[in-house]
């Protein structure tokens, strides 16, 4: 069920994060409704612990995503990523290296940009070789490469 509930947030998140990318209209009314759900489902999974690494990295991941997506501010959301964050350095040391941890260092670096975590997640994209990438690594490649070249978060730039 923690997995089930992962995915969505997840996708919830990413529709957010990347509106339109699914070629479908953008309505403001729609944006609002999804910022509620993705809102929501955050707050509902913030509590929970996985029981395993996996679990705990995609969990992380999701609720990453998920804070980052939302668009009007809460008071505490600095403080969920801040505790997030915490739980992420914990399951970073001993995920393997994967397309997960490859995802986690990512939205990590979104946060804090400490290059050691840009580094970790680009020696994972080196060891897929020159291989056809899939689509969920082509878009961490993407988002990666993204955060780098634009290193500022956007409440620096609106301040």
């Amino acid at each position: 069920m923690l997995t089930t509930q992962v995915q969505e947030l997840k996708h919830l998140a990413h529709k957010l994060l990347y509106p339109g990318t699914d070629e479908a209209p953008i309505y403001a009314d729609s944006l609002v409704s999804l910022n509620k759900e993705v809102t929501q489902k955050a707050n509902a999974l913030f509590t929970v612990q996985a029981s395993t690494d996996e679990e705990e990295a995609s969990l992380c991941l999701a609720l990453l995503m998920g804070y980052s997506a939302i668009m009007y501010p809460q008071s505490d959301i600095e403080a969920r990523k801040q505790a997030i964050l915490d739980r992420s350095w914990k399951i970073l040391d001993v995920l393997p290296p994967s397309l997960l941890k490859c995802q986690l260092l990512t939205y990590c670096y979104g946060e804090v940009y400490d290059t050691e975590l840009a580094t970790e997640a680009h020696a994972i994209i080196n060891s897929w070789g020159e291989r056809e990438l899939s689509k969920d690594e082509q878009e961490i490649i993407d988002t990666l490469t993204n955060l780098e070249k634009y290193p500022y978060p956007w409440s620096e730039i609106t301040e």
